[in-house]
């Protein structure tokens, strides 16, 4: 049984039950950073900032929002927008902040990309960061259905049929997830579950499980440097701290994280005050209609990558690309032979393979935007095929990487 002694104040009180030192021992003060990173390193707390905004902007909108076909668009666009003081800023904060922190993961994800950081015992970090990025995916598709305008409608129809199979009609599948042969309320109530609930649960333990996998292997660094973080860490806690590599996550790290984070919130600020119509799709400001096909159906732009890698396809051979497209980042830490945990602009042939393949995702972006005609149709194939030959080629440029 443990034994307890009469506290003297309530953090030893708190202290003896819950060890809030050795936590705050575990989680901050005694987890070392690499003084040699720079401001891309911050990405993660933005990210944290960010989710923080959508849960708070999220729990004001689901005030007044309403999850029934016939009631969910005018709740959004007339009693939040126009009659809830201040709704209508609640509902900018959220729409811009859905679609900004995809900007960020990317920069996130390829700045480990760039710096190898899923390498040399972090592969679990990797591959909870793409969990992580599977779950705000899912996030924000549910949420895009929940407005019930047209764009939502016809956005839901055409992902849900992707469970079809092609050429496997599984539509039983497909009106399963739907609870109905078409979007109707079966839809829009699991999509609200799924959006308000369950997956803000799955993000908060990814979360928890990104950053414990970060606390044995510690973050990478800008220049692929070994570092020993005990001795490191005995240097700074012995007052060397000008000498010492590292430094304390809390306060030291936190300090120039939230610098960031400031400069950071500005531009989102003035997204959401002067620019917030770039989040919002003025398709969907029409209400759904089952009736009524939009000229040209497409996702938000964080999705228009993959969607360009299932459309320049026939539907068996496209759903496939698709498939090959969500699951291959997962595969990164494996499929990457080469030894060296370094920036990759000293890796040899890795360097020409991560900027071919973020200007190309930049490309297939781009062109998921705009009708599948003619030269853009063009395009779009071509950037398909490099997106997947990039992938195949990887294991082989890598295999023979000298080490560094």
């Amino acid at each position: 049984m443990a034994h307890f002694t009469k506290a003297t104040s309530l953090h030893d009180w708190l202290n003896q039950r819950l060890a809030i030192d050795t936590l705050r021992r575990v989680l901050a003060t005694e987890y070392w950073i690499p003084k040699n990173i720079n401001f891309l390193w911050a990405m993660g707390m933005v990210l944290a900032i960010t989710f923080g905004l959508l849960l708070i902007s999220g729990i004001f909108l689901l005030m007044y929002y309403q999850p029934n076909v016939n009631l969910a668009f005018d709740s959004v666009n007339y009693t939040i927008m126009q009659e809830v003081g201040y709704g209508w800023l609640w509902r900018h904060v959220h729409g811009v902040a859905a679609s900004v922190v995809f900007l960020v993961i990317y920069i996130h994800m390829f700045t480990g990309i760039y710096y190898g950081s899923y390498k040399n015992g972090r592969e679990i970090i990797w591959l909870s960061g793409m969990l992580l990025f599977v779950a705000f995916s899912a996030e924000a598709f549910s949420g895009y259905m929940l407005p019930w305008g047209q764009m939502s409608y016809w956005a839901g129809m055409v992902i849900t049929n992707l469970f079809s199979g092609g050429s496997l009609h599984a539509d039983g599948l497909v009106e399963w997830i739907r609870g109905d042969y078409v979007p109707a309320q079966a839809f829009l109530n699991r999509f609200f579950m799924l959006h308000v609930l369950l997956i803000p649960l799955v993000i908060l333990g990814l979360i928890g499980l990104h950053f414990g996998a970060l606390r044995i292997p510690h973050v990478n660094n800008q220049d692929g440097e070994e570092i020993d973080f005990d001795a490191e860490a005995k240097k700074y806690l012995s007052g060397d701290k000008a000498g010492s590599k590292v430094i304390r996550f809390a306060n030291d790290f936190m300090s120039k994280d939230m610098m960031v984070v400031g400069i950071y919130l500005i531009f989102f600020f003035y997204l959401v005050f002067y620019h917030y119509d770039f989040a919002m799709d003025p398709v969907n400001f029409d209400p759904a209609n089952g009736l009524k096909t939009p000229t040209h159906i497409y996702p938000e732009w964080y999705f228009l990558w993959s969607y360009e890698i299932l459309r320049p396809f026939s539907t068996n051979v496209g759903l496939i690309a698709f498939a090959f497209a969500q699951v291959i980042f997962f595969m990164l830490p494996f499929l990457d032979r080469s030894p060296n945990a370094v920036p990759a602009s000293r890796r040899g042939l890795f360097k020409y393979w991560f900027w071919a393949m973020l200007i190309d995702m930049i490309i297939l972006t781009a062109m998921g935007k705009v009708p599948p005609e003619g030269l853009f149709s063009t395009i779009g194939l071509y950037a398909a095929l490099t997106f997947i030959g990039l992938w195949i080629a990887l294991p082989f440029i890598t295999k023979f990487e000298k080490k560094v």
